[in-house]
């Protein structure tokens, strides 16, 4: 069996976890260097919030209101909490694998280490696949909160998908350093207006708002706290949980990114673990508490919550924003709308990145061509950032007046590439944890460990497996 012992190959001799510059010497022309190495440029509080900023944007802001219109208050609180269960034990295991051996590659590497180079080569190219239909997601949803202030009737939504797409570009070009600390001011303020937005909630619920308004559980009430899903009773409740588990991960999307950041951290075996605890914490408590308390401010058979009817879709049918706009606050709307865009622009900033570091990756693994490994002297993987951003092309989809249809079917699309590579990071940890123990190698002498494997196994595989193969509640058919 390969030694799994920290720095060592396979058989016993050194093995560098991360990329080294190739080099290629030309007698006549001179010495030239084809970089191929990304530069160590990340702390935990910016791997933290580039974690943050990717996983808070439109399945939080925006996503929320179709599980809300299609399953109840109940329903979502329940999915945002189950999932995030799942993602504990997920960035669990991401956690111990990046402690002991950190590698550039991330997950895929030790999908390929642990388990088969062929999971591993899939999940690279899934977890790619992924991401180059999310960051278009996100420029198609920053064109909807456009359309609060400015129709599509006045201004062709592709002039600002335009504008967006060149500048998470730009950003994700000027290097990591110029990256990390942009992403760490953004998601700063996604921060304080989450805690903002918590609060603002909680007192409109208790009757603070300009119409004094006690709701308290009303809605829960009438029209109800589970909107039955495809069928009456017991059972259509059920399916409301389990169909609002689609909208629930495709907001938890995103928190593993901190497996994408070994090959750039600062001193990753303390970093990522830190990174990981941090992250999971701060987006369960941000998603959890904002759910419930819209819930306790919208009813789910609100008229403005968007996909709940066929009027064209605008970011004034988050619930967020519905939820000020009912309680007769008048400039607050439009300031969150701004907010807003802030959340959705750093979410595709972030995704752009995932891009381009998982290619670069796989080309690194020699699962995709050599020159999407080059880097440029502020070691930026150019080639693999210039691939990836043609795929942002896609969000000039939203340029048809079916743009609400066609965010939809992306997050189902998104949906299960994101449940694959949770269950491979998964399948990667177990097979980690077996190797480790045949070689004796006791849970004591690792600096972080994963919560109890038992509950790995029972719980998170079957219930991934479900939401993968369910196709109809996964919403390709709806």
């Amino acid at each position: 069996m390969d030694s799994i012992t920290p720095g060592k190959g396979p058989k016993g001799h050194e093995e560098q976890n991360l990329p080294v510059p190739s080099e290629k010497v030309d007698l006549d022309a001179g010495q030239t260097i084809e970089r191929t190495t990304l530069h160590k440029g990340l702390h935990a509080r910016q791997i933290t919030m580039i974690a943050i900023g990717g996983a808070i944007g439109t399945g939080l802001i925006i996503g929320t209101g179709q599980g809300l219109a299609t399953a109840g208050p109940a329903s979502i609180v329940l999915s945002y909490a189950i999932v995030g269960f799942v993602v504990y034990l997920v960035m669990g295991a991401l956690g111990e694998m990046a402690t002991w051996i950190p590698m550039a590659s991330g997950f895929t590497g030790y999908a390929t280490r642990f388990c088969d180079p062929s999971l591993g080569f899939a999940l690279g190219w899934s977890y790619w696949l992924k991401y180059i239909v999310v960051t278009p997601n996100q420029l198609t949803a920053a064109a909807l909160v456009i359309q609060y202030w400015v129709p599509r009737e006045h201004v062709n939504p592709g002039a600002f998908i335009a504008i967006f797409m060149v500048t998470i570009i730009v950003c994700n070009y000027l290097g990591i350093e110029f990256f990390g600390a942009l992403e760490f001011v953004l998601s700063s303020i996604k921060v304080v207006v989450m805690i903002g937005i918590i609060i603002l909630c909680l007192v409109l619920a208790l009757g603070g708002g300009p119409d004094h308004d006690r709701k308290g559980f009303r809605y829960w009430k009438s029209p109800g706290a589970f909107k039955p899903y495809m069928t009456e009773g017991g059972l259509g409740k059920f399916l409301a949980v389990w169909a609002s588990m689609v909208t629930a991960t495709f907001a938890y999307l995103g928190t593993e990114l901190v497996g994408i950041t070994v090959g750039e951290a600062v001193n990753p075996r303390k970093t990522i673990p830190r990174a990981i605890r941090l992250t999971f914490w701060r987006i369960l408590f941000f998603y959890v508490l904002s759910v419930f308390l819209v819930g306790l401010n919208v009813p789910y058979n609100s008229p403005d919550l968007l996909f709940a009817n066929n009027k064209k879709a605008s970011a004034s049918a988050s619930p967020f924003v519905v939820a000020i706009s009912s309680a007769g606050i008048r400039i607050l709307p439009s300031i969150f709308n701004g907010c807003i865009l802030v959340f959705i622009l750093s979410a595709a900033n972030s995704d752009l990145y995932i891009c381009s570091r998982t290619i670069y990756s796989l080309a690194v693994e020699g699962q995709a061509p050599h020159f999407l490994a080059r880097t440029n002297a502020r070691g930026v993987p150019f080639f693999a950032l210039g691939v990836s951003s043609i795929f942002t092309l896609l969000a000039f989809m939203n340029i048809s007046s079916e743009s609400e249809t066609i965010f939809s079917y992306l997050a189902s699309f998104v949906t299960m590439f994101g449940l694959l590579v949770w269950i491979s990071i998964l399948t990667s940890h177990i097979f980690f944890v077996r190797a480790r123990r045949a070689q004796g190698v006791l849970d004591s002498a690792l600096a972080y460990t994963a919560p109890p494997r038992n509950t790995r196994v029972l719980f998170c595989p079957r219930v991934l497996y479900h939401r993968c193969t369910d196709k109809e509640l996964l919403g390709f058919y709806t």
